[in-house]
């Protein structure tokens, strides 16, 4: 039975030492979708030889913690596999089926632990506050940031030869008026992908560029289908109409949030 009590606690301390990596990359600026998977391939020495994962070796911090996970994974596991066998080992088949009915029980418990939303937030913010404290790691919260959430967001897609946005410059574009800015572009290129990053005013969008893009959801999708012509310089000006009628709300907002302010006793 120490055995199964053993083999649970592994289980356990496996969770929350992928939960620790997790909030610690999450904390070097990733999102959170993407500190926990690679978290979880790290532990597990999955390895996925993915973009993602070369973006995130490529930095020496992110590299540090996924290297530690790496070998605590690697110890963490062989040691579940060495106490399921001795869980099992040597038992009669009265014992093995009491043994596994509790090691489904446990698995079950162990399960709704590691889902529960209360238990999560309250694992996240002590982890943080101790990684805090005790490391030099910042935390950057890009989706309060960037007021991901709030309409905004950050876009990604691919030039095409019909795109109206191809050949022109992007001072010509006037994406601005429209509420996006480009924050990158990827190029490809016969040596490989280029990164053009707060690129100026006076670059030349190409056909096959990967465009990373910031402003209001809609517009950015907008934006990735308009095509060459008549037609896609009427939905320019359209965007722009609607982007300055946007703006015209903001500053009447923002206007009565000082007002609020200003008359709210100190």
């Amino acid at each position: 039975m120490y055995a199964l009590i053993s083999l649970l606690i592994v289980i356990v301390v496996s969770i929350v030492i992928v939960r620790i990596g997790a909030v610690a990359l999450e904390m070097t600026g990733l999102s959170r979708d993407l500190a926990t998977f690679q978290a979880q391939s790290a532990f597990s020495g999955v390895g996925f030889t993915t973009s993602e994962s070369e973006h995130v070796v490529s930095h020496p911090v992110r590299r540090r913690i996924i290297r530690i996970l790496m070998f605590v994974g690697s110890a963490g596991i062989t040691s579940a596999m060495a106490t399921l066998v001795l869980t099992f080992i040597n038992q009669s088949p009265h014992e093995m089926g009491v043994r596994f009915f509790w090691l489904v029980v446990g698995l079950i418990i162990i399960f709704l632990f590691a889902r529960s939303k209360l238990i999560d937030r309250g694992m996240r913010w002590l982890i943080k506050r101790a990684l805090e404290r005790f490391t030099s790691l910042r935390v950057y919260d890009f989706e309060h940031l960037l007021g991901l959430g709030k309409g905004y967001s950050i876009g990604e897609f691919e030039v095409r030869g019909k795109s109206w946005l191809h050949e022109k410059k992007l001072r010509e574009l006037e994406l601005d008026k429209e509420g996006i800015i480009v924050l990158a572009i990827y190029r490809k290129g016969k040596e490989g992908e280029m990164y053009i990053g707060a690129p100026r005013g006076d670059t030349l969008i190409k056909k096959g560029d990967r465009l990373i893009c910031y402003g209001p959801e809609e517009a950015i999708r907008r934006l990735s289908m308009r095509l060459k012509g008549k037609k896609g310089d009427e939905e320019h000006e359209e965007a722009m109409k609607e982007e300055k009628i946007r703006r015209e709300e903001e500053e009447r907002e923002i206007e009565r949030f000082e007002k609020l302010s200003k008359a709210s006793p100190a």
